[in-house]
Parts: C-alpha cells; sequence; structure tokens
C-alpha cells in the first residue's frame, strides 16, 4: 500500500473564501497603518530641515512642492484619515457596539466613503 505523500492544505484556505469588503477594509487598514510607520523618515527629513539653515528649508520646502511631495503629502493625509476612521470603527467592534454582520457591512462602508470624501476634498485643496 502507497502512502499519500500530499500535503493537506492548509488551513482556512483562501480559494474558499470571497471577498468581502469587511476583510478589505481590514487588510487596508493594516497596509495603512504600515504605510504610516514607512512614511515617518519623510517627515523627521522635513522637520530637519525646518529646523537647519535657510538652503535645507527651501530644498525641504521645493521638494514638498514637487508633484512626488504633493502626491506623497496627499496619501500620507489619506492613510491617516482612513486609520482613524477605520480605527474608530475597530474601537466600536471591540466594545460591542457593531457585532452584527449588517452593523459590521455598514461601518465599513461608511469608512469608506468618508475617506473617499476627504481624499477628494484634499486632492482639490492640495
Amino acid at each position: 500500500m502507497e502512502m499519500n505523500k500530499q500535503q493537506p492544505p492548509l488551513s482556512p484556505r483562501l480559494s474558499i473564501y470571497r471577498w468581502r469588503l469587511t476583510m478589505i477594509a481590514s487588510l487596508a487598514h493594516r497596509a495603512s497603518g504600515l504605510f504610516l510607520v514607512l512614511v515617518i523618515p519623510a517627515a523627521f527629513w522635513l522637520l530637519l530641515t525646518m529646523a537647519h539653515n535657510n538652503i535645507a528649508y527651501i530644498v525641504g520646502v521645493s521638494w514638498l512642492q514637487s508633484s512626488t511631495g504633493t502626491f506623497l503629502l496627499w496619501l500620507t493625509c489619506v492613510a491617516l484619515f482612513y486609520h482613524f476612521f477605520n480605527g474608530i470603527r475597530f474601537l466600536l467592534l471591540d466594545i460591542g457596539k457593531t457585532n452584527s454582520r449588517q452593523a459590521m457591512r455598514l461601518s465599513a462602508k461608511l469608512v469608506v466613503w468618508s475617506t473617499v470624501l476627504v481624499a477628494i476634498v484634499l486632492a482639490v485643496k492640495i
């Protein structure tokens, strides 16, 4: 008798799940937090340019006013607002206010639409 040498599938198998807004909101919360942590050195660099002489300040401000700097600033603000809104959603979940599936879906939709609204406003203002 030959033994089956196949590995059992990992549990839970991702292929059996359908992507839902609540799953995407949870993953995006982690991704936005990671992005915000990775942006901290750029923020410190900008603060250091402001604290030093005028030439370093002009270089920092000119970089911030470039298309790359403006986009990074916009993306950082959107990530910060998303992380904030979704953090409130998770706090409400932790205290038991959004335990039902319907409330979880509604809160995820509110977070996404609030972030889209903030992103549009920031894009117009920046």
